[in-house]
């Protein structure tokens, strides 16, 4: 079974949702035996910020901090995959996805430190992570949010994934009119709006191959677990796909 977690980014429940919904939709129908979707939304979640007090890194990478996080974190840790649909603010991520970002990655340092005694390191996760922003205005840093996300992935030992061209090249883009309703997208595509039915595409191709991507790096690891076993950086990758049925 292949496990895609969808997580909103967004504080209210609206456009990126609705991306979302395409792509967890696209994604479930590439085999709908052995794909299983969750969508996560932030809104209504709490997630305070990381201080820097690094006591995780003596608490197995537990937080010491008790909000939203442990639960949204565990779902990470469980997922194959991750699709992050997110409104553009600030010309980047939302303030409180941005907080989970930065408790994910300090307080996983601690959860692994076994495995790498002595050493700062993260362990390859292996997990496929594509990205989906959405702006108010056509050209209002849709792809630098992207980026951010890219490198998450990356910094996280992940490998980021994009949809097809010509709709989405590094991730899928959208944009609402300059309107701040929080069912544009839903509007304009009932109308047959170009630049939505683009976006719309987006989101469903980057569904897709973020499946069928996750599958070839199951079928691979667990084909060649014997080798990959002896080096501790890929142990939660191969943890988690022993584990995952099918």
């Amino acid at each position: 079974m292949i496990n895609v977690l969808g997580i909103c980014g967004s504080p209210r429940k609206g456009n990126s949702h609705y991306l979302l919904e395409k792509s967890l939709g696209a994604a479930s129908q590439v085999a709908p035996d052995q794909v299983s979707t969750e969508l996560y939304p932030l809104k209504g979640k709490k997630f305070a910020p990381c201080i820097s007090c690094f006591k995780c890194g003596n608490q197995r990478g537990e937080c010491i901090i008790q909000d939203d996080f442990q639960g949204l974190r565990d779902k990470w840790l469980e997922a194959d995959a991750i699709i992050y649909s997110v409104p553009v603010y600030h010309m980047g991520i939302p303030a409180q996805l941005k907080a989970f970002l930065d408790r994910l990655g300090n307080s996983l340092f601690g959860r692994y430190a076994e495995l790498f005694p002595g050493e700062a390191k993260l362990p390859r996760s292996l997990k496929v992570i594509a990205s989906i922003a959405q702006g108010a205005h056509l050209f209002s840093g849709q792809e630098h949010t992207i980026t951010d996300l890219i490198n998450h992935a990356l910094i996280m030992g992940c490998v980021p994934v994009t949809g097809d061209m010509w709709e989405a090249y590094i991730g899928a883009g959208a944009w609402t009119y300059n309107e701040v309703d929080r069912h544009v997208l839903e509007k304009k595509e009932k109308d047959g709006s170009l630049c939505t039915r683009v976006a719309l595409h987006g989101a469903e191709s980057i569904g897709r191959r973020t499946v069928e991507l996750a599958m070839i790096l199951k079928a691979g690891g667990l084909a060649n677990s014997t080798r990959f076993q002896k080096d501790p950086v890929y142990t939660p990758f191969l943890e988690r796909i022993r584990e995952s049925p099918g």
